[in-house]
């Protein structure tokens, strides 16, 4: 199917073809025909945050901001679904065009700015979810929150979330909010991760079940600050770190006609950095928490690399959007045939 819809979507604005391929999705499950969207799933049971993954491939964070198409996600062979990123409040993102093909690259540069309708929205939807895989739910800023208040929206979203989700991803890391990559240093970071990590007990107190916390970082740190952030995470006693988000470099797209574009840069340019920072982080992790890798994952072989490289899980999210379904078999056979 994915064969044929592709010419009709690629003929589109980036963004028009995601809002009708979010909707048709949705669809899909309001009317419980979610087969339609399916691919058998691979099954290559994996523990990995005290959670039961079906296998090791997960979407990433952005796709489906609203989670109004986990099921039909679900159906497509992924092993979990990250929706998100969601807000206190609904919010429109930022200004349009905002979304951008480099198809030549298998790229995309995205300044959506966290539009989304709201933690309240998607409660809703996660209580009717079906999709009997890991659902991770990832958490932000509201843009004119000012950062010294930050810790406030995380911390609501995460009340808001907490019954309904899997795993619950903080979100330090998008380039599209003013003063968010801020927050992934030094005191700042200490200070929102003690919160985080005070407020996570409170409610596995009060809902009598344990749901983990991962950090989702940039990968436009220089390695020392990488090490530093992990040995904080660690210290916080936070659940797992997500390498990478998008990227502010250009090098890799260098002569493209949208490569002055603002925003961040995913898909096979970022393959390699997000590696790199993949591998850093696993050195210094060395095991203590789980390791997630995301970021130009393009091909079977490359999650694969991710995996040997010292990440537990990979989520795949542009590469996604040029290859389609047949991508998340390709990675999940991949990885699977590693411990064959």
């Amino acid at each position: 199917m994915f064969s044929l819809v592709k010419p009709l979507l690629f003929s589109m604005s980036a963004e028009a073809a995601h809002d009708l391929t979010i909707d048709g999705l949705s669809a899909l499950g309001r009317l419980g025909l979610v087969s339609l969207a399916g691919k058998r799933r691979v099954d290559d049971p994996y523990t990995c945050m005290g959670l039961n993954f079906p296998n090791r491939v997960g979407l990433a964070a952005g796709l489906d901001k609203n989670g109004v198409a986990i099921d039909a996600f679900g159906a497509m062979g992924f092993g979990s679904v990250e929706v998100g990123t969601v807000t206190p409040r609904p919010q429109p993102g930022n200004p349009k065009p905002r979304l951008f093909r480099l198809e030549e690259h298998g790229a995309i540069i995205n300044r959506m700015g966290f539009n989304n309708a709201g933690v309240d929205a998607l409660v809703e939807r996660l209580a009717a979810r079906k999709f009997d895989g890991v659902v991770g739910v990832n958490i932000g800023k509201n843009f004119d929150t000012p950062v010294e208040e930050a810790a406030s929206d995380y911390l609501h979203c995460l009340d808001k979330v907490y019954a309904f989700s899997d795993y619950v991803t903080v979100n330090l890391s998008s380039p599209n909010t003013p003063g968010l990559r801020e927050l992934q240093f030094g005191a700042k970071l200490d200070e929102l991760l003690g919160q985080l990590r005070e407020r996570q007990l409170q409610l596995q107190s009060q809902h009598q079940r344990y749901v983990p916390i991962a950090v989702k970082l940039a990968p436009d740190m220089e390695d020392d600050d990488l090490r530093q952030v992990a040995d904080q995470i660690v210290a916080s006693e936070l659940d797992a770190v997500i390498a990478t988000n998008t990227t502010l470099d250009r090098s890799a797209v260098n002569g493209h006609p949208l490569a002055g574009e603002a925003g961040g840069l995913s898909g096979s340019p970022l393959t390699k950095k997000a590696a790199h920072c993949c591998q850093v982080l696993s050195d210094q992790l060395a095991g203590k928490i789980p390791l997630i890798g995301v970021g130009g994952i393009n091909s079977g072989e490359v999650a694969a690399e991710r995996i040997e490289a010292g990440a537990d899980l990979v989520q795949i999210y542009s590469s996604f959007i040029y290859q389609g379904p047949e991508l998340i078999k390709d990675a999940a056979k991949a990885i699977k045939k590693l411990r064959s």
